[in-house]
């Protein structure tokens, strides 16, 4: 049997799953369910205690990139494969997303905002793309793709990650050492990076001063990963110009939270990528199939690394 839980597009998930997989067993949270008889769980941030009694799991597949929770959670046999979407059409959008911002810091966009509140007509020499130094960090599935999509149109992109990656027309940054050149030489700022134990808290006061005076920052990575106060600092003082943040501590990010207002930051609610149903379910089939075949899955998680 699957049992499949997720808070949004409940419908929309069974009947994918249903014609993906005709002949198998689902089950929609809240059914009621011999939790023994579930063999795989299809999941998004399930409730407390959703994994107890499935004592012949097999497999949990993630209706996600980020595991971080799954791998946190008590009711769950560490022994059990987490399988992960690798991309599912989450690349396409995150690019969409990365680029929005970039353009917005290149071309000034924040700046004519306040000029046409106040009626100016006050025209700002634009950036080359080739003179924009961007940083991506974490060149994985989505991050190397925005990596690569951005170097292609021309813009100067350095990469950043633990164990390094070489990728076509991007500058490769590795480990402790390589995080703080990566800064150094960028004017804008895109953390793509997974929650990790090694990740968390990165994005402090320290790090992000190493910026150039006047760079900018595109977080959809983790909220946790950024310094939300320090930040805010780092913005009042001039140091930092701009701020894109789609992840935050908290979520949701409380009303009374000083981003909201602040004039140098675009908030969105955990949008940068969402995951596409039919794109989804499409991975998950695939997956399953590896799994009856006794072939590795796309996607699988190593516990040790957090993704």
């Amino acid at each position: 049997m699957i049992y499949l839980y997720t808070p949004q597009d409940m419908a929309a998930y069974r009947d994918a799953l249903q014609q993906a997989l005709p002949g198998r067993a689902l089950a929609c949270w809240p059914a009621a369910v011999d939790a023994s008889q579930v063999a795989h769980a299809v999941v998004w941030n399930p409730p407390a205690g959703f994994f107890k009694g499935m004592v012949n799991l097999q497999a949990v597949f993630v209706l996600g990139a980020g595991v971080d929770r799954i791998l946190k959670r008590d009711d769950l046999d560490p022994a059990v494969p987490v399988i992960r979407l690798t991309d599912a059409g989450m690349a396409q959008q995150m690019l969409e997303y990365v680029l929005y911002g970039v353009l917005h810091v290149q071309r000034y966009m924040g700046q004519y905002r306040r000029q046409q509140a106040q009626r100016q007509w006050q025209p700002v020499a634009a950036t080359p793309a080739a003179q924009t130094r961007i940083g991506v960090l974490g060149l994985g599935e989505i991050g190397g793709r925005v990596a690569q999509a951005l170097a292609a149109m021309g813009y100067a992109v350095a990469g950043w990650s633990r164990s390094g990656r070489q990728l076509p027309g991007v500058e490769d940054f590795t480990g402790d050492a390589g995080l703080p050149a990566l800064l150094a030489r960028t004017d804008i700022l895109v953390n793509l990076l997974p929650a990790t134990p090694a990740t968390r808290g990165l994005l402090d006061g320290r790090m992000l001063s190493l910026l150039p005076r006047g760079a900018a920052l595109i977080n959809a990575g983790r909220g946790e990963q950024l310094d939300e106060a320090a930040l805010l600092g780092l913005l009042d003082s001039g140091q930092l110009r701009f701020a894109m943040l789609d992840v935050f501590e908290v979520e949701p990010l409380e009303s009374v939270h000083p981003l909201w207002s602040h004039p140098a930051v675009l908030v969105t609610p955990h949008i940068a990528a969402m995951t596409l149903v039919t794109t989804a379910v499409a991975q998950i089939a695939a997956n399953l199939q590896s799994l009856q075949q006794g072939l590795p899955p796309q996607g699988l998680v190593q516990r040790g690394r957090g993704y």
